[in-house]
């Protein structure tokens, strides 16, 4: 797969694309289905599968100050976009330049003289332009009148729930990393560097190593059946996101215990895949009991990951 970080000066070859737009947060089935869009489009007009993404988010851009939950770093993204069958994608910039551009300008400068689009795959509630004053009939009639197509997918769920990204923020916020995985098609995953923590893990009998959640990530407290991703390698393993309450009920701490692992992890880049929700935080009334409570955590965890797909993709790629 391709990836462009600009819309002019674009090769020949990666030009004339069927092109979806958006943020992709979280790469979820409402996204997958305008993937399956373009694919089949792309393959019937022999043209390049792709995609066009703004970094950063739009809503970082005019609220720098306000949090936003990010579901998927910018590499996952790519990844899952590539896995998902993409050609090409162009990861344009959002500064104050990109925002001031009208609706119509973005049609012409973007799609038309800089990518010479050739068909165009929208959800139904996509905006583009200043003040967002673009919509999808907006679009449909600009096509019209640059020759390009122009296909409106609709809204996507499943049992009268729609996959959005707001959608999976809540479950998550829950701690129900299983429903998340349910609306994206796959595990959510964090990655991060492993930092020094204050060594209690160790001298309970379950050394751990302790990341720190990117900015703004809102998960629910509690111990997670997790994978943990080391310079390709997969290890199973058991999370702790909290407080600590037995002890200091500081500044919530992310904590991983790695079975069958034995090796110095600090100051490495891992990834954290979250697969199910193994119980809430909760305080201990003496050290010998949590070190219980661990034992069996890491016992349903360890039986979690056993019966746990590799990906539990519900839309097939």
């Amino acid at each position: 797969m391709q990836i462009f970080e600009q819309y002019t000066d674009i090769p020949a070859a990666a030009r004339g694309s069927v092109l979806t737009i958006g943020n992709f947060d979280g790469v979820h089935r409402g996204h997958q289905a305008l993937l399956k869009e373009v694919r089949a489009l792309a393959s019937a007009l022999e043209r390049p599968a792709g995609a066009l993404l703004f970094e950063p988010h739009p809503r970082e851009f005019f609220q720098p100050d306000k949090p936003h939950f990010k579901l998927t770093q910018l590499p996952r993204k790519l990844r899952l976009l590539e896995l998902f069958g993409l050609d090409v994608v162009f990861v344009l910039p959002f500064d104050s330049a990109f925002a001031a551009l009208s609706a119509e300008d973005f049609v012409e400068r973007v799609l038309v003289a800089g990518l010479g689009v050739r068909h165009v795959v929208i959800g139904y509630d996509f905006r583009f332009g200043r003040k967002r004053a673009g919509d999808p009939e907006a679009l449909r009639r600009a096509g019209s009148a640059h020759a390009f197509g122009v296909t409106i997918v609709a809204q996507v769920g499943d049992a009268g729930e729609v996959f959005s990204s707001s959608a999976i923020r809540a479950e998550l916020a829950q701690g129900d990393v299983a429903g998340a995985a349910e609306m994206m098609g796959h595990f959510w995953r964090v990655s991060g560097r492993v930092v020094g923590g204050a060594g209690r893990g160790t001298g309970l009998g379950f050394p751990t190593a302790n990341i720190k959640l990117p900015r703004d990530v809102a998960l629910g407290h509690g111990i997670y059946a997790v994978r943990i991703y080391v310079e390709g390698a997969r290890h199973d393993g058991a999370a702790y996101l909290g407080t600590r309450p037995t002890f200091d009920a500081g500044d919530p701490v992310l904590e991983l215990f790695l079975f069958d692992f034995d090796g110095n992890l600090y100051g490495r880049e891992i990834e954290l895949e979250f697969i199910a929700f193994v119980r809430a935080d909760a305080k201990f009334g003496s050290v010998e009991a949590l070190k219980a409570q661990m034992q069996e955590d890491c016992h349903r965890a360890r039986a979690i990951l056993e019966a746990a797909p590799s990906e539990p993709f519900a839309t097939a790629p």
